[in-house]
């Protein structure tokens, strides 16, 4: 650990609340506003009369498998490959669908190529890709809070809002304790509260977007939330790109990143990363048990290590991390 980290910034990790930037900016997307990606996902696959099978990639968080057993569909796993696409061809009968993600929010050029491919048999999973263009005939799910401080929220796009006045309005005020605490305290004191807030996400029912969500979703500056996360990612990727094991799109194949993946050798790097307060996540830990230790995904959940990139920090942040790399 570096001297003096008590003083360090911490960079990285759950957000803290959302700063008003604007009187209304509107949304990030334009689409059902519901309390969470998952519960846009199932309200989606609720749509699918016809559905009887969804593939579903190894390389996802278990939360998409979670309307997928609430509606009782049969899902089927499928490997991608090195450029985190799609790694065999994948033949649709009557009655399939295909999840696919976006990753990282670094994959627009290959899901508009995939769009163009499957058509409306295709489901993407926007969850990190906020502001990923909404296609055509296209049905995708988006979430909010891995770009933005708020606690929950999540978008349905290419499906009608058909008895969406049924629902309730969700309530973020029951698990909104960690944006607070670590706009007021930092990162380390809210960690708790951010942990038990996102298990209170589990196996939610299908609400609308809570008003306070809303509220300060409509107060953001997106364009200056992109343009920060692009600069970052591409100072760290010119410093780091030939030492990165990961192949990674070029920059003008997508709109905007969530974090920047690196793989390397130096094992010790996450855990020297996090002594010196720069908060890294890991995505995500149920693949390592959904495959095995030489299957290409397993690498990836064990290896991959998300740098925050996010509109929070600027270059002198973006230089730590390459410093902390570089020892």
């Amino acid at each position: 650990m570096v001297e003096g980290c008590d003083q360090i910034k911490a960079i990285g990790g759950y957000f803290e609340l959302a700063d008003k930037d604007c009187e209304f900016a509107g949304m990030p997307v334009d689409g059902v506003a519901l309390n969470t990606c998952r519960n846009a996902l199932e309200y989606i696959i609720l749509q699918l009369l016809d559905a009887k099978r969804i593939f579903v990639p190894y390389y996802t968080c278990e939360a998409v498998i979670e309307p997928l057993k609430r509606l009782q569909i049969e899902y089927q796993f499928y490997h991608i490959n090195e450029q985190l696409e799609i790694a065999e061809e994948l033949k649709l009968e009557e009655g399939d669908y295909l999840i696919a993600n976006n990753y990282f929010g670094i994959k627009d050029a290959y899901i508009e190529w995939l769009a163009g491919k499957y058509g409306d048999r295709l489901i993407v999973d926007n969850a990190q890709a906020l502001f990923a263009p909404v296609l055509p005939n296209i049905k995708a799910a988006y979430s909010t809070r891995k770009y933005v401080g708020v606690a929950d929220g999540g978008f349905a796009v290419g499906v009608p809002a058909v008895g969406i006045i049924d629902y309730e309005e969700d309530n973020s005020s029951e698990h909104d304790s960690h944006l607070y605490i670590r706009k007021e305290r930092g990162a380390e004191a809210g960690f708790k509260d951010y942990q038990a807030n996102e298990c209170k996400l589990d196996d939610q029912l299908i609400r609308k977007m809570s008003p306070q969500t809303k509220t300060i979703l409509s107060q953001i500056d997106y364009n200056s939330v992109i343009k920060k996360r692009r600069q970052n990612y591409e100072y760290l990727n010119n410093a780091l790109g030939e030492k990165n094991f990961l192949q990674l799109p070029l920059m003008d194949s997508f709109t905007c990143p969530m974090i920047y993946p690196f793989i390397t050798d130096d094992e010790s790097l996450r855990d020297r990363l996090i002594q010196n307060k720069v908060f890294v996540a890991r995505y995500w830990p149920n693949v390592l048990e959904w495959c095995d230790e030489d299957e290409l995904e397993y690498k990836l959940a064990a290896q991959i290590i998300p740098l925050p990139v996010d509109q929070r920090y600027g270059e002198v942040d973006m230089m730590k991390i390459i410093e902390l790399i570089s020892k």
